[in-house]
C-alpha cells in the first residue's frame, strides 16, 4: 500500500521498534532526505511556522514543544511533532526526550498516521549536523579530532551518522559533567571506531578538536573565553545555548533558518540582542549545499540549527511509506467516529 492509496478515515500507527528498524536500515538515505528538505525550504516549498513551547513555571527546565510543518513538493505532506524534553529523566536512566509525529492528508486534513518520533527527531538532528559539517570542515569528511560536549542520545546519534556516512576520524574526545554518561558514550564509540575515543577531564581540552559538537541541555552560555575557537574550526552548536554571544560575533555563522534561530535566547539570539542587528549571519545550510556559499576558513564556523519541523515531516513521511510498503503498520479500524456528514440509510 502507498500513502496515496489510503482511504479517507484510514489511520495507521507505526510503533517505535518499526520506526527504529526502518531508520537504522536506511541511514544512508537520511542525509539526502535532510538535504532535499533544506533545498525545498529555501525554495519556499515548505510551510514551517514557529515552534510552540509549553513551559511549566514550577519546572523551568521541562518543556514540551509543538513543531507543525508542511512540505509542498511532489509528495506533499503535513504534520506535527510533539516532543517533550525533561532533563531530569536521565537521572532515572530514561531518555530526556520523548516524541510522536502525526501526519495529515494534505487534501482532506484528516490525520493518517501517528508514529513514535524520538528516533526520528534525533536522527534528523544528526543528519543535519553531519551534512553541514561536511561542507564546513576544510577537509570534508576527514577529521583528525572530533569532540562531543554532552554525552547523550543526540551525541551518540551524530557519531553513528558520521560513521554511516564514511567519515574518517582519528580521535574522539568526550566531555560531560555526568561521568557515567561519558564512560558509556566512550565505550559505545570505541566499539564503532576501533578504540580511538576517550573521556577528557576538562572542557578546554574538548574545545581543541577540529570539530566540536555541543549536545547539552543547558539554558545559558558558559563558553566565553575569546580564545575558545580558532580559524577553520567547526563548531556544531546543536544545543544552541552553550556559547556566549561574543564568540558568535567572532565567527562565520550558518543557520538552518535565520528567523527561527533568532528567538528563545539561543546564542545567536543573544548576539542579535547585544548588537541590535544580524550582520554576523553568514548564510544557511541550503546556501552551503547548493554551492551558493563557500567558506573561507579564516574564522571559526559555528553552525546553529534551530531544528525545522519540515525535517521531521520528511523523515516521518519516508518511515510511513516504507512501513506501509512492508506491511509493518498497525491499522486502527474505526478510529474516526463519524465519516459522513449525514446518516446514511442502510441498504
Amino acid at each position: 500500500m502507498t500513502v496515496d492509496a489510503m482511504r479517507v478515515g484510514e489511520f495507521h500507527v507505526v510503533p517505535g521498534k518499526v520506526v527504529s528498524r526502518i531508520i537504522e536500515a536506511n541511514q544512508h538515505n537520511l542525509i539526502e532526505l535532510v538535504r532535499n528538505a533544506y533545498i525545498e525550504h529555501e525554495k519556499g516549498n515548505t510551510i514551517n511556522p514557529d515552534s510552540y513551547f509549553l513551559r511549566f513555571p514550577d519546572q523551568p527546565s521541562n518543556r514540551i514543544i509543538a513543531l507543525p510543518a508542511c512540505i509542498q513538493d511532489d509528495q506533499p505532506m503535513s504534520g506535527i511533532k510533539w516532543i517533550g524534553s525533561y532533563p531530569a529523566n536521565i537521572q532515572n536512566g530514561i531518555p530526556r526526550a520523548s516524541a510522536i509525529v502525526i501526519l495529515n492528508d494534505v487534501k482532506t486534513g484528516y490525520p493518517i498516521a501517528m508514529m513514535e518520533a524520538a528516533v526520528i527527531s534525533s536522527n534528523r538532528t544528526a543528519a543535519s549536523a553531519v551534512l553541514t559539517a561536511q561542507y564546513c570542515a576544510p577537509k570534508g569528511k576527514r577529521a583528525a579530532h572530533v569532540s562531543f560536549v554532552g554525552a547523550g542520545i543526540i551525541a551518540r546519534t551524530i557519531l553513528s551518522t558520521m560513521i554511516g556516512d564514511n567519515w574518517s576520524i582519528d580521535r574522539i574526545s568526550i566531555f560531560d559533567l555526568n561521568r557515567t554518561s561519558s564512560n558509556a558514550f566512550a565505550e559505545f564509540a570505541n566499539e564503532k571506531v576501533s578504540g580511538t575515543a576517550m573521556v577528557v577531564d576538562s572542557l578546554e581540552e574538548a574545545l581543541t578538536a577540529d570539530i566540536v559538537c555541543f549536545a547539552t541541555s543547558v539554558g545559558t552560555p558558559y563558553v566565553s573565553d575569546s580564545k575558545s575557537f580558532r580559524p577553520g574550526q567547526v563548531v556544531l552548536n546543536v544545543s544552541l545555548r552553550d556559547i556566549a554571544p561574543e564568540l558568535i560575533l567572532q565567527a562565520d555563522n550558518i543557520f538552518d533558518d535565520v528567523e527561527h534561530c533568532m528567538k528563545a535566547n539561543t546564542s545567536p539570539h543573544l548576539a542579535e540582542q547585544m548588537t541590535g542587528g544580524r550582520t554576523f549571519v553568514t548564510g544557511t545550510i541550503a546556501d552551503l549545499v547548493t554551492g551558493k556559499l563557500v567558506l573561507s576558513h579564516t574564522r571559526p564556523v559555528i553552525v546553529s540549527p534551530f531544528g525545522l519541523g519540515v525535517l521531521d515531516i520528511a523523515l516521518a513521511r519516508y518511515v510511513l511509506t516504507t512501513a506501509l510498503d512492508q506491511g509493518d503498520t498497525v491499522e486502527i479500524p474505526n478510529f474516526f467516529g463519524e465519516l459522513h456528514r449525514w446518516p446514511t440509510k442502510a441498504g
